[in-house]
């Protein structure tokens, strides 16, 4: 039995990842305002001892309204109700570098995470597309490399920001009058090329002194970042030998930016559909496909290619032609993924739809709970994955399914915990230690004990 466990996510997409969830019966249609639908799946989760639970987000209302579920709560607002509504389990929101200013949102994430006695996170994005641009006063989205540059320099001032305060700097000494030491506040004063940030934050340093640090992209760029910055890494992989090269690759970066390998977790994400056999979950793969509408899917399928609309066919192939990664300005890596996925299994618009329909190009698996289990194991021990994102294509079925089928295969596997044990913040879920404020003595990390 190895001794090595699964790091599991739960990323929670209202009525679920496939586009047509809320066709089915048993969807509810209004489930992604709606805050009991969210208290239950992060209760499920947490049944599951997942390490963490994780909301996407952008600043702009997502496609076409006609499609699917659209909008979405305010994820930090939203996991600040979960933090009450659980006990262990991490809260991990997506929030920009491009459209916030760093006090406004290491203020939000350092309560977040006082109010959740730990367990706090962010996936740090940089938002690609021009919609999220002009509702920000631009006339189109910065260039990628300007994107991540910001974003190096957020992250910068958000660290200095979170360490403002020492551990210690509450006295609470009723006897002389003294509540705080101001010696031991430290206003970052940062002038750089994108932010003037002065004084020290306006709330004390957190349980985990900073929440986990969490990155989702897989360009260039965004692998170079993730190696500086990120502690757990989202990632969209469609093959076992692709994981793999993504994460050796990743771990070496990390190596050569004076990191240790191991406080770097790459969680790739997968989309199970459950099923008693496999027929079963094939068939519960079609019904999904079933209702999609694929006029919706040529449109946002144009879109991410940066194609003119009308320009593909469903029965047809991509086109030959298409522009290379480097002239995209977007999403990078998920437009190499797509175009790579169509190409190598030749599949016409139509089926590219159908497969990317469940998880946007993350790893669609249908199939009975020990094939799921199975397939996880495999990337797990490969050297492909320290855990995955779980993303149910339905919900909250989805995520009832792998809790009670696949969750205790993997536990006799020796591969995922039976319980919670006494480590309470995300940090320490994910292994990691909690870092030593820079102001107050060498920058170190303390180890776990």
């Amino acid at each position: 039995m190895t001794t090595r466990q699964l790091h599991l996510n739960a990323f929670l997409m209202n009525t679920g990842h496939h586009e047509a969830s809320w066709r089915l019966p048993e969807s509810d249609p209004y489930a992604h305002v709606e805050l009991d639908h969210y208290v239950g799946l992060a209760r499920t989760a947490e049944r599951g001892t997942f390490d963490s639970l994780f909301l996407a987000d952008g600043p702009q209302l997502w496609g076409n309204v006609a499609q699917r579920p659209a909008g979405a709560l305010e994820p930090l607002t939203l996991l600040t109700a979960l933090a009450t509504a659980t006990e262990h389990i991490g809260l991990i929101a997506t929030a920009s570098t491009s459209y916030n200013s760093p006090y406004n949102l290491a203020r939000k994430f350092a309560s977040l995470d006082i109010i959740s006695q730990g367990r706090a996170g962010w996936n740090i994005v940089t938002t690609a597309g021009a919609e999220a641009a002009r509702n920000f006063g631009l006339d189109a989205e910065p260039a990628h490399a300007e994107r991540y540059a910001r974003a190096g320099e957020f992250l910068d001032v958000a660290l200095k920001l979170w360490d403002s305060w020492e551990d210690d700097a509450i006295v609470a000494d009723k006897a002389s009058g003294v509540w705080g030491d101001d010696a031991k506040i430290h206003p970052p004063r940062h002038r750089g090329t994108y932010f003037s940030v002065e004084g020290a934050l306006n709330v004390p340093r957190t349980p985990q002194g900073y929440p986990l640090l969490v990155q989702a992209g897989s360009s260039e760029d965004g692998k170079a970042f993730a190696a500086r910055y990120a502690e757990a890494v989202f990632t969209a992989q469609q093959t076992v030998e692709d994981a793999r090269a993504f994460y050796a690759d990743l771990k070496a970066r990390t190596v050569a930016a004076g990191r240790d390998p191991d406080h770097i977790k790459v969680l790739p994400g997968i989309v199970p559909v459950l099923g008693s056999t496999e027929a079963e979950a094939l068939a519960n793969e079609r019904v999904l496909e079933d209702h999609i509408v694929y006029t919706h899917g040529v449109g946002r399928l144009e879109a991410l290619l940066q194609l003119e609309p009308g320009t593909l066919e469903l029965d047809s192939l991509l086109p030959d032609d298409l522009p290379p990664e480097s002239a995209i300005e977007g999403a990078k890596s998920r437009y190499t993924l797509v175009v790579e996925l169509a190409r190598r299994e030749r599949l016409t618009v139509r089926r590219l739809i159908g497969r990317l329909g469940g998880g946007r190009g993350h790893l669609t698996f249908a199939g009975t709970p020990e094939q799921v289990a199975g397939e996880i194991e495999t990337w797990f021990t490969w050297g492909a994955a320290d855990g995955f994102n779980i993303m149910p294509a339905v919900l909250p079925s989805g995520l009832d399914a792998f809790v009670d089928h696949v969750v205790p295969i993997l536990r006799a596997r020796g591969l995922l915990r039976e319980a919670y044990g006494p480590r309470r913040t995300l940090r320490e879920r994910y292994g990691l230690p909690r870092p030593v404020n820079q102001y107050a003595g060498p920058a170190r990390e303390t180890a776990l004990v």
